[in-house]
């Protein structure tokens, strides 16, 4: 193969053993995440509150109300505006990461959420309020993306399961801290309110720590800054000499990528059919995914249990969050990727109807933590897969488009759930989030490439 510039700068990277100072970088990326994660999951927390001021009446949701034609809550339009916006950030706007560099988007996109979310945290009536969360969504949406593409671009090959599970880890230990801060241990409900600024202050901060982040050296030589790559990743390799007090192996073979950075690419072969492969599976993951995680104290209520024991029950199951990745980092690396997503869906298909069964406090506990876990497994899992797929030139807007389609279902969950909710109770819930985990099986295991210690530029090959 052709050897180039880009491709030796990928080989050094792939020969840096996991030391400090990578991940310190992978820390501070995710502690983006956390913030991400923290205003994607406080729905499920906030919307009782939401519900009980009155902000989901017709009179409140103004146009939204219309949505409630199709037999949904009002709590459903909340939900769909969030995923809508997501939808457009990934879809639309994740080749910015492609075009303008994986750092500087990182920091205007986080800006962009913050500042939407405070707005929305402001606003008197349900109506303005899904406005600014779509448009905070379409922020979210766009940072989602390129905080996955800018981990899998500076991990060496050998770490980047555990750097994508570590990664996760940290996202979602802001699943719990919501939890709290919403429970009636601490602000309660009624100060939903907040909860919503406290995340977004917060992402603030976040973003003056993470200024010292290098850009992506695989990004920067494939747009020929080649100068630019070298300072960087001498730096990081100085660096890592330091911590480890051994010189670095000689860089293996140096696979050069070559084909044009456009949207086109990502349809032609090779890359047409896991296109098509992973916008199926993200269609279909998210209902189950956010099916769930979205919906925790309702399905609770909906099994019996009051709003204030839903909320406190609702911070046990969400205290699950970040163990799935931290126990993923023993196998994130030792087990094909593949197989680990289709081992999660079936676990989420089969502790969700067992869920369903429930009426008793310690089983309703004990199987909502296991689908958090099944969840979560999944979510870490085909992060990496994903990234891993498709070359440099193309990552993030790959990545976008296969998983805007994910924002779409979630964007229809809030509706589909609360439809189901409605008819059948958590049963049919349950029921339909199985079919979709059946899915998401077929298509991964039958049509999903290897991916588990190759290279990037070997996989895009």
């Amino acid at each position: 193969m052709v050897n180039t510039p880009a491709a030796e700068f990928a080989a050094r990277i792939d020969r840096l053993p996991a030391s400090r100072t990578i991940w310190r970088m992978i820390a501070l990326i995710s502690l983006g995440g956390c913030f991400e994660f923290y205003d994607l999951f406080l729905t499920a927390y906030i919307v009782p509150g939401m519900t009980k001021e009155g902000l989901f009446s017709d009179a409140s949701l103004g146009p939204f109300a219309a949505l409630k034609a199709i037999n949904t809550p009002g709590a459903g339009t909340f939900v769909f505006s969030l995923f809508a916006g997501l939808f457009v950030g990934t879809i639309l706007f994740g080749w910015v990461a492609d075009a303008y560099g994986r750092r500087t988007i990182f920091t205007f996109s986080m800006l962009w959420y913050s500042v939407a979310t405070l707005v929305m945290a402001a606003m008197p009536t349900g109506f303005w309020i899904n406005i600014w969360r779509l448009i905070a969504g379409i922020g979210i949406g766009v940072e989602l993306v390129t905080i996955d593409t800018y981990v899998c671009e500076l991990i060496p090959r050998e770490a980047r399961g555990r750097a994508f599970a570590f990664s996760q880890f940290v996202t979602f230990s802001a699943v719990p801290v919501v939890a709290l801060l919403a429970s009636p241990w601490v602000l309660g409900p009624e100060h939903w309110r907040w909860v919503v600024v406290i995340g977004a202050v917060g992402a603030l901060v976040v973003w003056w720590l993470r200024q010292g982040l290098p850009e992506s050296p695989r990004w920067l030589a494939r747009h020929g800054r080649l100068a630019e790559a070298e300072t960087v990743l001498s730096a990081i390799e100085a660096q890592v000499i330091a911590e480890t007090g051994a010189s670095l192996p000689r860089p293996g073979e140096a696979i050069a990528e070559m084909g044009e950075a456009d949207f086109a690419e990502i349809m032609r072969p090779p890359y047409g059919r896991r296109t098509a492969m992973l916008s199926v599976f993200h269609f279909f993951q998210t209902f189950g995914y956010y099916g769930f995680a979205s919906w925790v104290p309702t399905l609770l209520i909906a099994q019996g249990v009051t709003l204030t024991r839903s909320l406190e029950w609702s911070f046990i199951i969400a205290i699950a969050n970040p163990v799935a990745p931290l126990i993923g980092m023993v196998v994130a690396d030792r087990i094909e990727r593949k197989w680990q997503i289709v081992c999660a869906a079936l676990g989420i298909a089969a502790f969700g109807l067992l869920f369903s069964a429930q009426r008793a406090v310690g089983p309703l506990i004990v199987f909502g933590v296991l689908i958090t876990l099944s969840n979560n497994w999944l979510s870490y899992a085909f992060h990496n897969y994903q990234t891993e797929l498709f070359p440099t030139r193309i990552r993030a807007r790959a990545v976008g488009f296969v998983y805007g389609w994910s924002r779409l279902s979630a964007a229809l969950s809030g509706l589909v759930i609360a439809t189901f909710l409605g008819l059948g109770g958590t049963t049919a819930v349950f029921v339909f989030i199985a079919c979709c985990m059946v899915v998401v099986m077929v298509v991964i295991g039958a049509f999903g490439p290897r991916t588990r210690g190759l290279a990037l530029e070997a996989i895009a090959h």
